[in-house]
């Protein structure tokens, strides 16, 4: 009726979405616009994926596209591999990024180093996805976060997304890499609805690999986080903010290449550091970001050391109460806030 009157409805701007069909969604795009992608791992095809990222997409593109696979991740890896080289784009997906370990090997030795060994005449455009780092109630074998492992290597890119929007458009942008893309999930996000932009609901939506999004301004200090601890921050954020304490937070989103630039600017403006992550400390994304803003310019406007919120260094216990202890909570990143700023 209002349509007959001339008046004219326009669609709302931004919607809900959460991180699961938000990956289906750049999955489906991907698959619809380029004939060479496609998806093998466990459980994919007519189970529609352990944590239905794939639902509805083996109905849609069959057996050739949506690949089930045995329970073997150094074969059907090692195969995603030698079909990246003859001309395809696979998406890998591990049921947890703990199982990746398997299949190292073929990631490393066979993705990550061949462009360079080649001199550059193969390219290995593949996709390696899947959950990483803890869940709930999964104990140790399930719950390491593979950051800085994969982070390490030479010869990948290394995307590790927090919302909705970061889960779309990384992974568009991985499928179109020419390069071996590890994309590092967190299980616990994937029910979590997140506003998707306007923007972000176009098919040619992508977020460059390599840019962190600041997600919050601030000038008491700098936050930098990747994945499920962005969150955190961002209600510690919330939390200080009532305190008078205004924190910067910066949303990593791509491990490797580090964009160091962003952190350095914020931490030229807030001159305070506090780094979070849910993985182990030792040589972990934290330590990688202390050294470079040490290194670089940005050395010279910290008032006090930075400071590292991580993981506990032992593996995951199984029960809860432990677990909660050795992952890090909001109150963790206050505590480290108010210790860096002397307060």
């Amino acid at each position: 009726l209002q349509l007959r009157r001339g008046i004219r409805l326009s669609a709302p701007a931004a919607i809900q979405v959460t991180v699961r069909d938000a990956l289906n969604q750049a999955l489906d795009e991907e698959l619809e616009r380029d004939e060479r992608v496609f998806l093998l791992g466990e459980e994919v095809a007519q189970y529609d994926g352990a944590y239905k990222i794939s639902r509805g997409l083996w109905k849609k593109f069959g057996d050739k596209r949506i690949i089930d696979t045995p329970i073997s991740e150094m074969g059907f890896t090692g195969i995603a591999v030698g079909a990246a080289m003859a001309g395809l784009r696979p998406v890998c997906e591990f049921m947890t990024f703990n199982f990746s370990m398997q299949a190292i090997d073929q990631v490393i030795n066979s993705a990550a180093k061949t462009c360079y060994m080649s001199a550059g005449s193969i390219a290995v455009p593949i996709v390696f996805r899947g959950p990483n780092g803890a869940s709930a109630g999964v104990a140790a074998q399930h719950s390491q976060c593979f950051a800085a492992w994969y982070g390490h290597c030479p010869g990948l890119k290394v995307v590790s997304p927090w919302s909705s929007e970061d889960a779309k458009g990384l992974l568009k942008a991985s499928i179109r890499d020419d390069n071996p893309v590890v994309m590092l999930e967190n299980e616990l996000l994937y029910g979590v609805p997140f506003e998707m932009s306007e923007e972000a609901q176009s098919k040619d939506f992508v977020v460059p690999i390599g840019k962190a999004k600041v997600e919050r301004q601030g000038t008491h200090v700098t936050l930098v986080a990747h994945s499920r601890p962005v969150g955190h921050c961002l209600e510690a954020a919330a939390v200080l903010a009532k305190e008078g304490v205004e924190c910067e937070v910066i949303n990593l989103r791509t491990i490797r290449p580090m964009d160091i630039e962003t952190i350095e600017a914020s931490v030229v403006k807030t001159n305070h550091l506090v780094t979070v992550e849910g993985g182990w400390p030792q040589f972990g994304v934290g330590a990688e970001i202390c050294a470079r803003i040490m290194e670089g310019p940005a050395f010279n406007y910290l008032d006090a050391p930075a400071v590292r919120v991580t993981g506990a260094d032992v593996p995951m216990p199984y029960a809860k109460i432990l677990e909660d202890n050795c992952i890090p909570q909001v109150k963790d990143i206050i505590f480290a806030v108010k210790k860096t700023l002397n307060i």
